[in-house]
């Protein structure tokens, strides 16, 4: 079976109100060129809007979709530039409160995607025992261990409406190769409902692959696809764009002007 779809194919996936999870780690292996698409058709059409980000880090690749006022709740244990600074739209609305923040940790967001891979409603945990973070997230209840009687955190199931995950290579039947540092992306792919692949490269067939086409929908050809984030061994991040949107970046008029820059280059 041919997967094969293109970016403006891909991204009519996402509907208004769904919760999109964006693979990656931090500022490798975004799928940016995904995200520019998504942003065009949203400044076209005014869809999808009103959207659950759920990432394990959140990087530029989020940041744009909040400034471009698609985001309205997000759910990360980490949302920055790292050595680049602050995510400045991210912050900007945050601070404002703009956009609901869903707090998440590590522990929260592997152990809501594990449960929802056991086809369980909730894992139970010992992390945030001791901690403030469950009066942050009433939704999150704890449960006795019948066994020992121990007081333990249920995490509730994660199901993502759509994960868009950037990979190294991929083949006509949605296999995909994302490299050593896979971050959650197998744990997105097995838990999203529906899964998207964008590709530097498509061929025939692959020997091996990190992502197994029977949890993949679609794959799309994106050379250069994770840029200005990087995507090792094949081109590393361009830092002086990021240096760039940091620094030029600071609130909605700012934004709007690179923005423009960065959806239309030519």
């Amino acid at each position: 079976m041919d997967k094969r779809i293109n970016l403006t194919q891909a991204v009519d996936f996402v509907n208004s109100g769904d919760t999109l999870a964006l693979g990656g780690v931090t500022l490798y292996r975004r799928p940016m060129s995904f995200i520019r698409a998504l942003i065009r058709r949203y400044q076209e059409t005014g869809e999808p809007r009103d959207l659950t980000l759920l990432t394990f880090t959140a990087g530029i690749e989020s940041d744009l979709l909040v400034g471009a006022g698609m985001i309205s709740r997000v759910r990360t244990c980490y949302f920055g530039l790292e050595i680049f600074g602050f995510a400045p739209m991210f912050t900007y609305f945050a601070n404002r409160g703009s956009i609901e923040i869903i707090e998440e940790t590590e522990a929260s967001l592997a152990s809501g995607l594990r449960a929802q891979m056991a086809g369980v409603g909730f894992l139970p945990a010992r992390a945030w025992l001791g901690t403030d973070l469950p009066r942050l997230r009433p939704d999150v209840r704890t449960v006795t261990d019948p066994y020992n009687g121990e007081e333990l955190i249920a995490f509730p199931a994660i199901q993502p409406d759509l994960a868009v995950i950037h990979a190294l290579e991929g083949d006509l039947h949605g296999n995909a190769v994302i490299g050593g540092n896979k971050g959650i992306d197998q744990e997105l792919a097995l838990t999203a409902r529906k899964v998207i692949v964008t590709a530097e490269k498509i061929v025939d067939k692959l020997n091996q692959a990190d992502l197994v086409a029977p949890f993949t929908h679609h794959i799309a050809p994106a050379p250069g696809g994770a840029l200005p984030s990087s995507c090792h061994p094949l081109y590393p991040l361009e830092g002086n764009t990021l240096l760039q949107y940091s620094e030029q970046v600071s609130d909605p008029d700012s934004f709007q002007v690179f923005l423009n820059m960065w959806l239309y280059p030519d």
